[in-house]
């Protein structure tokens, strides 16, 4: 069964992408859709009949694939609850895509290409979920960046398409290469890059430090325990001891979920990302690519449980991520851009949640905000679908009675997404914000202050989007208006299904992910040793803690009601009160002008350098262009001794008699 579930995606793929235009568009959509509802429905056959308590974790070797020396790996599956869970997210949400998009690309000339494009990146990220190696994950990843790069850059006689795919794979190179570079740590530090290795070595060597007070065991069993300072880690003429070594190569392997999951400093790619269709954003930014960093933190938590330093890192990073999306979001008008941003700064709640060791906190929230953000994405997919393409809010406006169907499913989508008390948000960003607060660490307060600030912004700008897009007069063109029309049932049973999880998913599963079933019900799949003691704190918090995100809802809303209903020029009179500000925030902070004077700019001139005169001037000059010239050179001045003159030609044959005559004579009297 686990075999199908990881495979049918790329048996779609196959068949879509080699055969879709014999067989046509239609059979490729049907097979790759129904493709993926029968992987859907495995996957939840699995989480549901997964033992609870004796739940061991299972591994399924589907072939050898390296055997080197000391480096010996499989293929093989990794199956337990933490798989499981993403078994359930990816396939579920990609299979509620594929039906959605039969819909919504109707009218797409290339739509065997599309739909293959969609199984790719659903089997490239199934690969990453359930790889029990890092060399597999590793793929996965790349997968999932090439599988993104297609789709953003699917409709590539778009100029901004073809931008917007090629920065998103750029800035991940960057957080892969750190990923690397942290894979090649790990297999230095425990001679294996199979997780069961790491994982067993990580545990005892934690194990070790709790006992000896800082002292760290080494790898290799029976070993004697290492002093603090000795050097475990040589690189170049920078030696590490223990714990330094664990530091850098944790903060690596963060690098990677970085670039992935769009965290501050490496995120200028998601907005951009908004250039592909529709239900490709709902796939990248609910199921696939953006996830794929959380994921990966809480797959190595063994390991990042070695370093509190990292750990107090990746709080700071998602704390600030939280905040500074949660505040672009604010102002942008492109309605998918708002939910991008939002994505953006809901990843960084997840961040938050890992940095302080609550790991399932995580888990919980990225389970939750698949069901709330595909719904909000494939909302807005409806919404442009309904006005013929238009995306900027501006031109929208009471559209609530035109389209019911979304309205009130975008509605569920946003109060779920805001943490209205007992829809899915509600459940797991409240755990987050408690757990931070619960927090140890010394960015923990900072990070329950930024989260529960951006509680109050998320409220402002989802409430916005929907008073903007379907409350008010109407802002579009007569026209626009008069083909308005709710879309077909293709596309409104996803948003059905969707806003079930999007208020269901939180009540029905919070006990098994946080609650007392806890323990049996992860059965080790996360670390947790210090985990259970941040949750335990967690639910004794003080109850302005807890109410606190709720607090800052009501305030998001009530602000958006009286800036876009109440008085909806005031928007217009603050940001004209206050350009800077707003310029500021238009501007996304200035993060892309800044590294295009930072990166771009002096790159194109070091190129351009290299091209005009290392290349030009100095390899092509003096090598086989100088060399040409100084031939063609000499044979132009040979050439002109051939006039064609025959007394010019009787002159030099003088010429040269005389010479020879010379030389005999001299030559005679040596």
């Amino acid at each position: 069964m686990y075999q199908a579930i990881v495979l049918l995606p790329l048996i779609g793929f196959l068949i879509a992408g080699l055969f879709g235009r014999q067989i046509g568009a239609k059979a490729s959509e049907y097979i790759t859709t129904g493709l993926l509802i029968l992987a859907a429905l495995l996957s939840w056959i699995a989480f549901i009949t997964f033992g609870m308590g004796d739940g061991a974790p299972l591994q399924i070797t589907l072939l050898q694939w390296v055997q080197s020396g000391t480096l010996s790996f499989d293929w093989s599956l990794r199956i337990d609850r933490l798989t499981l869970v993403m078994l359930v997210v990816v396939n579920t949400v990609s299979a509620l895509v594929h039906v959605y998009s039969i819909g919504y690309m109707h009218h797409d000339p290339h739509r065997p290409r599309f739909f293959a494009y969609l199984s790719l990146f659903t089997f490239a990220m199934l690969m990453l979920v359930t790889a029990n190696n890092l060399v597999q994950m590793f793929f996965g990843w790349e997968g999932v960046g090439l599988a993104s790069y297609l789709l953003i850059g699917f409709w590539y006689k778009k100029p901004s398409a073809n931008k917007a795919a090629m920065k998103a794979f750029v800035v991940n190179r960057v957080g892969d290469f750190g990923f690397l570079l942290g894979i090649f740590g790990l297999f230095v530090m425990f001679g294996s890059v199979n997780l069961d290795t790491i994982f067993t070595n990580a545990v005892a060597m934690f194990g070790e430090v709790a006992a000896h007070g800082g002292e760290a065991a080494e790898a290799a069993a029976g070993a004697a325990p290492l002093a603090s300072t000795d050097i475990v880690f040589q690189f170049g003429s920078w030696g590490f001891t223990y714990a330094g070594a664990m530091t850098v190569i944790c903060l690596l392997l963060f690098m990677g979920a970085m670039g992935k999951s769009a965290q501050l400093g490496l995120h200028t790619w998601l907005p951009d990302a908004m250039e592909g269709p529709t239900p490709v954003s709902a796939l990248i930014h609910a199921a696939t690519m953006v996830t794929a960093g959380v994921f990966m933190l809480a797959r190595m938590s063994p390991v990042f449980e070695l370093s509190h330093s990292a750990l107090t890192v990746v709080t700071f990073i998602g704390a600030s991520t939280a905040f500074f999306a949660a505040t672009v979001g604010m102002v942008q008008n492109d309605i998918k851009r708002v939910i991008a941003y939002s994505t953006c700064s809901q990843l960084g709640y997840m961040f938050v949640a890992l940095g302080v060791g609550a790991y399932g906190a995580a888990v919980f929230h990225l389970f939750t905000h698949a069901f709330f953000k595909a719904l909000l994405f494939l909302g807005a997919g409806s919404v442009i679908h309904a006005v013929s393409d238009e995306q900027d809010m501006r031109n929208m406006g009471g559209l609530r009675k035109h389209i019911p169907i979304t309205y009130w499913t975008m509605v569920i989508g946003t109060l779920a997404l805001t943490g209205f008390p007992f829809t899915a948000g509600y459940y797991s960003k409240d755990a987050i914000i408690e757990s931070a607060f619960a927090g140890h660490n010394s960015f923990a307060m900072y990070g329950y202050l930024m989260t529960v600030i951006a509680a109050l912004l998320t409220s402002f700008y989802s409430w916005r989007l929907i008073f903007l897009t379907f409350h008010g007069k109407p802002r579009a063109s007569h026209e626009v208006m008069h083909h308005i029309h709710e879309s077909p049932p293709i596309m409104t049973v996803p948003l059905f299904i969707l806003s079930a999880g999007a208020l269901l998913a939180g009540i029905v599963f919070y006990p098994y992910f946080l609650g007392g079933s806890y323990d049996a019900f992860w059965h080790g799949a996360i670390f947790t040793g210090p985990e259970n003691h941040v949750l335990h704190e967690a639910h004794e918090v003080p109850g302005l803690v807890v109410w606190s995100p709720t607090i800052m809802m009501v305030i998001g809303f009530v602000l958006a009601w009286l800036f876009y209903i109440r008085q909806p020029q005031r928007p217009a009179q603050f940001a004209a009160r206050n350009p800077g500000l707003y310029q500021f925030l238009l501007n996304k902070w200035y993060f892309d002008e800044l590294y295009d004077a930072i990166f771009v700019r002096p790159a194109k001139a070091l190129g351009r350098f290299l091209w005009k005169t290392g290349d030009g001037k100095v390899i092509d000059g003096l090598g086989p262009d100088g060399i040409s010239a100084r031939v063609v050179d000499v044979t132009n001045r040979v050439v002109r001794l051939q006039t064609g003159y025959l007394y010019h030609y009787a002159f030099v044959m003088l010429i040269g008699v005389a010479a020879l005559i010379t030389f005999m004579m001299f030559g005679g009297m040596n």
